[in-house]
């Protein structure tokens, strides 16, 4: 799976970012989609993720309320919708594909990568 992550830049606190997550056909169907995130001198951390059908989501405490994840199989695209944002979101953020429906949040869960892109938040 092919995965190209779009959508980072600037924002001030409280403002709101999207991210989008393209994936090549051939194998975007039946994959869950993920976002993590790598802040400077941190260890990548897992942000969301959203299994095939959609029905299924899964966030990570803190962004719970503030962030959501959809994807729309018709476009092969996820997305990370990004509210009430607050300094310590700034990050790289990774977007990545996994065979597995039901997913826990470990990076070795998930098989593809895509580049990172950047978010900021600061005044």
């Amino acid at each position: 799976v092919q995965l190209q992550a779009s959508g980072g830049g600037s924002a001030q606190p409280g403002g709101s970012l999207r991210l989008s997550c393209a994936a090549s056909a051939t194998t975007f169907r039946g994959y869950a989609l993920g976002w993590f995130r790598q802040a400077p001198g941190k260890e990548r951390e897992f942000v969301a993720a959203i299994n095939w059908s959609g029905e299924g989501t899964y966030y990570t405490n803190s962004i719970k309320g503030r962030f959501t994840i959809s994807r729309d199989n018709a476009v092969n695209t996820a997305f990370l919708q990004m509210n009430s944002l607050k300094p310590e979101d700034t990050a790289v953020y990774f977007c990545a594909a996994s065979p597995f429906q039901r997913i826990r949040g470990q990076e070795a869960e998930f098989s593809s990568w895509g580049q990172g892109t950047l978010v900021t938040v600061s005044s």
